[in-house]
């Protein structure tokens, strides 16, 4: 395994939470390496690491299936989920704040993650999402329960162009008094995206206000997406 701690420090994380701040979301290139990729993307075939599978058809959320780990998360994910929270947690609270809403996170997430289990989350929410052609994921958002933490991320596991084609990462803004906003991503191989999980601060003329944000994969026209989510809150049991 790649040193992603070093990684993760050549990070400009001032740059990120100003993105994120001012769009909703950020991408890193290349947080993870290839070779990281193929391990994380093979891991979907060892049913040992995952507490359930999710057949999207059932429940309608789209066409496609997602597996979420159980704990202890694979080392790899476990030091994503820890150091990336640690940066962030800062600009949750900043968004809090200027929100007026009266919640403030910890600086660690084994202290979010106690948080989580006082409102009975006690499950992982970290997952793999597989796409074969024609699959695709509605648009939400994921919460949870109570207790959530308003970013998330996600790392993409193949190549967009050259394992598969379509399956572009949506965002949609709702924008007051008007249409929503869409927005069309295409991380490539070991990219990952940070973006709000529920709404983002915007100015306006009175302070601040929400606008809610919701994200989901359109159609995969050929191949094999996988993608991989970190959530850092826990689920209700």
């Amino acid at each position: 395994m790649d040193n992603i701690i070093e990684r993760l420090e050549t990070v400009d994380w001032q740059l990120v939470c100003s993105q994120l701040n001012d769009k909703g979301y950020s991408q890193i290139k290349g947080l993870v390496t290839p070779h990281d990729c193929d391990v994380l993307r093979n891991q979907y075939g060892d049913q040992q690491l995952f507490r359930k599978t999710i057949t999207m058809e059932r429940y309608r959320f789209g066409k496609g299936e997602y597996r979420y780990y159980n704990y202890p998360l694979p080392e790899l994910i476990h030091l994503i989920r820890e150091n990336v929270y640690e940066k962030l947690a800062p600009a949750a609270n900043s968004w809090m704040n200027v929100l007026h809403i009266d919640r403030q996170y910890p600086a660690s997430l084994s202290d979010l993650q106690s948080l989580c289990r006082a409102h009975n989350q006690h499950e992982p929410t970290v997952l793999i999402l597989n796409y074969k052609q024609g699959g695709f994921n509605t648009l939400h958002q994921d919460l949870y329960g109570d207790i959530f933490f308003p970013f998330q991320l996600v790392l993409f596991l193949n190549e967009p162009g050259t394992d598969y084609e379509g399956g572009e990462f949506v965002l949609t803004e709702q924008v007051p008094r008007a249409q929503s906003k869409a927005i069309v991503l295409r991380p490539g191989k070991g990219d990952a995206l940070i973006f709000t999980t529920n709404f983002r601060p915007v100015k306006g003329n009175h302070g601040f206000y929400r606008a809610n944000m919701k994200h989901g994969v359109s159609e995969v026209l050929n191949g094999n997406r996988y993608s991989l989510g970190i959530i850092f809150h826990d689920a209700v049991t």
